[in-house]
């Protein structure tokens, strides 16, 4: 069976032992599975969220923070059966939500472990937004919260950084479906995330008018009420500083008021935008196959 779970449609045999562009095999690869507590309030909450990592990725973005997972491909292949249980053990923990980090690779696996697991707490997708339509309707009823990235509105950025010229059409795409499935963004009366939608958008820097046009897009495109866009400003220079200069070191505190600022001065009336000190390497999770 050839793979087409993503926008990159590789058609790779996995499940006869062929990489795919993801650089994954057919059964889930995970390098962490844990309480996590840096994500958002609405979904970190008191008790964590339960945050599993797969390894391997349909993107290539030359400033990854967890590229020893994504590129490298460390991490532990597990079962179904035994990833069904891991969402079980962290369900017990006490955890908000279960958070599937980069799943967009193993969704037909992951959505037989979520059928055997059956959590009773929201299930968060929580991806680059490089997601195809059809396989995110393969995730209706199963999941609540939808966490994607919206990196780039140019292409050229897309391209130059992440490989996928074609990003910010998919993006938007794949945005707008998630919305559908969920509709208007539910928090409880705990400040916790219950359903709906969560844009993230990675602050770069020099590049702030992609930031503005994600503001914009969000603005124009949903109510008020509809989704919550978070600014992150924790971009760390991790690239080769030879080849990608520009973007070869963190964002001055001009560009973070700037950002801000935007945010504060547009109609998006329910976002998040971190402090700068959050752009540090510090901020990367051990991947240490704590869980498995």
């Amino acid at each position: 069976m050839k793979c087409t779970l993503c926008p990159r449609r590789c058609g790779a045999d996995r499940r006869s032992g062929q990489l795919g562009y993801c650089r994954m095999p057919n059964l889930p690869v995970i390098a962490r599975a844990a309480p996590h507590f840096g994500e958002e309030p609405c979904i970190s909450g008191p008790g964590g969220s339960g945050t599993v990592f797969f390894s391997g990725c349909n993107m290539r973005c030359v400033f990854c923070q967890n590229s020893g997972i994504s590129a490298g491909g460390f991490g532990k292949s597990v079962s179904v059966q035994r990833l069904a249980e891991i969402i079980g053990e962290l369900e017990a923990k006490g955890v908000n939500n279960i958070n599937l980090v980069t799943a967009t690779h193993f969704t037909d696996r992951v959505i037989e472990a979520l059928q055997i697991a059956k959590p009773k707490i929201p299930v968060v997708w929580n991806s680059s937004g490089y997601e195809s339509v059809e396989t995110l309707r393969m995730l209706e009823g199963l999941v609540q919260v939808y966490m994607p990235d919206f990196k780039y509105t140019s292409p050229d950025a897309a391209e130059r950084y992440s490989g996928a010229f074609d990003y910010p059409e998919v993006a938007r795409s794949a945005i707008l479906e998630m919305y559908r499935q969920t509709g208007d963004f539910v928090v409880g009366g705990d400040g916790l995330l219950k359903s709906g939608v969560l844009i993230r958008h990675l602050v770069l820097p020099g590049r702030l008018d992609d930031c503005f046009d994600v503001i914009d897009w969000v603005a124009e495109t949903f109510p008020k009420k509809g989704v919550l866009l978070s600014l992150m400003s924790q971009f760390t220079p991790l690239a080769d500083k030879q080849k990608f200069t520009e973007i070869s070191r963190t964002l001055t505190q001009d560009e973070y008021d700037r950002v801000t600022g935007y945010l504060d001065a547009s109609p998006v009336e329910n976002g998040y935008y971190q402090e700068p000190c959050s752009a540090t390497e510090d901020f990367i999770p051990d991947f240490d196959l704590t869980g498995l």
